[in-house]
């Protein structure tokens, strides 16, 4: 079983705070996608650099835990451009990490 995790920006890139229904959306998408979706409460903070510019970064974490499967890889390697416009982000993180449950 793996467990995939998304970081979700709460602001886009010029400070606005981004809309709510998009963060509804996606769940929904990804509950259609998976079944299931969790949502940590805690806001991740994190900085980052492109070309020259340094980013503060306020997200959420969303996680998805179902098999592994390339449909699953596939769909999120996909997805991804989905929500990079959505939030208009030049990137949007996805890992995912081996779990067991027990």
């Amino acid at each position: 079983m793996v467990r995939f995790e998304i970081l979700l920006p709460l602001y886009y890139n010029n400070g606005n705070q981004i809309e709510q229904d998009k963060f509804l959306e996606t769940n929904q998408e990804l509950v259609t996608q998976f079944g299931a979706t969790s949502t940590d409460s805690v806001i991740v903070s994190g900085k980052w650099m492109y070309h020259g510019v340094i980013y503060d970064d306020r997200l959420i974490r969303i996680h998805i835990d179902t098999d592994d499967s390339p449909v699953h890889r596939n769909f999120l390697s996909k997805y991804k451009q989905i929500l990079k416009e959505r939030f208009q982000q030049e990137d949007i993180w996805i890992t995912v990490q081996y779990i067991d449950v027990i």
